[in-house]
């Protein structure tokens, strides 16, 4: 037996009742020898409620007052979960992200990890008690100010941790059984993945499953960490994030999944003059704005007016943000016009497997066109097909590529055992 650690999603920590099931397992995972370190996101959708609250007092939160706000949610569930755990029988620690010590830069909202120095965290664990972590935060090495690693962060503290302390495993406990070929809400015959590769998972996560941070998975490959994802509402095998696909008699399956994204919205840049440095000083104002952006598509050069139109995806929550940045530097870039449209959505089909097998993107792209979705851009990689929509054709969208590749399962249906998926 060696070192455990474990994440507890919001909708696992959802009540009082919950929390003390959660206890109870934790409890079952030490008695039975091992070391353990659990990281607790905040209760149900507490996070959700919070952000609702700060839009409510400023139209635009500071965004240090925002992560100190929100970073309140996690440090009431982890002290609940150490109560709950010393009620049976052992004592349990809680620990604030910066008392665990995880060292992140100064970018208040999506801060990324720098370092985890977890002193504190051993000397718990060697004192045979439970560490309870609030995940989702850190501390900035700069300005020593509260910071908060963005929606999902949790389980990047998780997987930091687990690879700071070289933990055996780390356990992703969520409100489903694993991953699966599709969001279980949309598709109630989606099949549950039993291993994925680190690979695949992140075009999964990239691709709006939120099963797993994406920047999780990331530092599991890095490291070398095995994810275990699975359900805090039953005792059943989850989904193995590993380096290794899943093996039998059959090759590996063709297609992983078919994942969504209703987060994003599109930019296009109407009229770019359509020479060198043009697209260039486009992306680089947005990236001095910390925004990151995900598909992109130019038009063809219309030769009459020697102009040429630029569209691209973002997360929503940085679209007026990014409006505003490119409607600054309107002068010196030289365009006509910003389009902004955030009723857009991304499906995307994943699978190492298509690698080799011709004819992917033709089932793919007649699915589609089968259920009536009209699709505005198209982004590939070698083991990814996305696509963005119309927000309302995506579950028409996902329901049709997922049946046209046949991930159905034949012998049971999904089950989601709480949140909302928001």
């Amino acid at each position: 037996m060696g070192l455990v650690v474990q994440k507890y999603g919001g909708s696992s920590v959802a009540d009082a009742e919950r929390i003390k099931r959660v206890a109870q397992r934790i409890v079952a995972t030490k008695k039975a020898g091992n070391d353990v370190v659990v990281i607790v996101s905040a209760m149900g959708d507490t996070t959700d409620d919070l952000i609702g609250l700060a839009t409510q007092v400023s139209p635009l939160p500071p965004g240090r007052e925002l992560d100190m706000l929100l970073t309140s949610g996690e440090r009431i569930s982890m002290a609940l979960l150490a109560m709950a755990i010393g009620n049976l029988g052992i004592e349990a620690l809680s620990f604030t992200g910066s008392q665990a010590g995880v060292i992140t830069d100064s970018v208040h909202g999506k801060a990324r990890i720098i370092d985890v120095t977890p002193g504190r965290i051993r000397q718990a664990i060697e004192a045979g008690k439970i560490a309870i972590v609030a995940g989702f935060q850190g501390v900035s090495q700069d300005s020593k100010d509260i910071t908060t690693l963005g929606r999902g962060g949790s389980d990047t503290t998780a997987v930091a941790l687990a690879a700071a302390m070289e933990a055996e495993v780390c356990e992703i406990y969520t409100d489903v059984d694993g991953v699966y070929t599709a969001d279980p809400r949309i598709v109630s015959s989606a099949r549950r993945i039993s291993r994925i590769t680190y690979e695949e998972m992140l075009e999964m996560a990239a691709c709006g499953a939120k099963v797993l941070h994406l920047r999780s998975v990331e530092y599991a490959r890095r490291y070398g960490v095995p994810v275990h994802v699975r359900s805090s509402f039953t005792d059943r095998e989850g989904t193995w994030v590993t380096f290794e696909p899943e093996r039998d008699d059959m090759e590996q399956p063709i297609i992983s999944g078919v994942a969504h994204d209703r987060s994003e919205a599109k930019i296009t840049v109407v009229g770019v003059p359509d020479k060198p440095g043009e697209a260039a000083a486009i992306f680089r104002t947005v990236a001095d704005d910390e925004i990151n952006i995900d598909m992109i598509v130019q038009n063809v050069s219309q030769a009459a007016t020697g102009r040429t139109d630029i569209s691209f995806t973002l997360p929503k929550t940085d679209g007026q943000q990014a409006m505003a940045a490119l409607n600054a530097a309107r002068d010196q870039v030289g365009f006509e016009a910003l389009q902004y449209d955030d009723k857009i959505g991304k499906v995307s089909l994943i699978g190492a497997g298509m690698r080799s097998h011709p004819g992917v993107s033709a089932r793919f792209f007649s699915a589609l066109a089968d259920a009536g979705v009209n699709v505005q851009i198209i982004s590939t990689s070698e083991i990814r097909i996305s696509v963005v929509c119309g927000e309302d054709d995506v579950p028409a969208a996902v329901s049709a590529v997922h049946s046209a590749f046949e991930l159905d399962a034949e012998d049971e249906f999904a089950q989601v055992y709480g949140g909302t998926g928001r």
